[in-house]
């Protein structure tokens, strides 16, 4: 899996948006472009897709902008991903969301297609146990882990 630059952008101004709206209030485009150096125009498509997507909402008028739709502890890094660069897996023969069957003779006994659910799991499970509000208050579980696969 490459996390594509519409998907950075997404994490990163929907962790900003979680850390910016805490309180209610809501953010302008600019604003969050200005603070994520992210081309406004292409932030714009980026929120309307997350805002089809159910997670965020806008509000229209001179103090308008964007505001989050559910509490950043109930929206995972893994939901921003799907919803902007699709499937999570590494190959289609894995995907839970996008499965197409691959030109191995066997599935069931196909050693790269073993390897690559292990992989497509492994994202998964670190992508949608990591909420907005892990990230905004530094708690990202999984670090220990990472840090105990690196040494090995």
């Amino acid at each position: 899996m490459r996390l594509s630059k519409r998907g950075e952008y997404g994490l990163r101004a929907m962790i900003d948006l979680a850390s910016w709206t805490q309180d209610g209030r809501v953010i302008s485009i600019k604003a969050i472009a200005e603070r994520e150096n992210i081309p406004v125009k292409f932030l714009e498509q980026i929120l309307l897709a997350m805002k089809n997507g159910g997670l965020v909402n806008s509000r229209m008028g001179a103090s308008g902008g964007y505001y989050l739709a559910k509490p950043a502890a109930q929206i995972t890094l893994g939901q921003i991903i799907r919803l902007l660069d699709g499937p999570l897996a590494p190959i289609r023969c894995v995907s839970q969301m996008a499965y197409e069957p691959c030109s191995c003779p066997d599935e069931s006994t196909c050693g790269l297609r073993s390897v690559m659910f292990d992989v497509r799991n492994a994202i998964a499970d670190i992508l949608d146990h990591q909420t907005l509000a892990d990230v905004v208050h530094g708690q990202p579980g999984n670090n220990l882990k990472l840090n105990e696969m690196s040494k090995s």
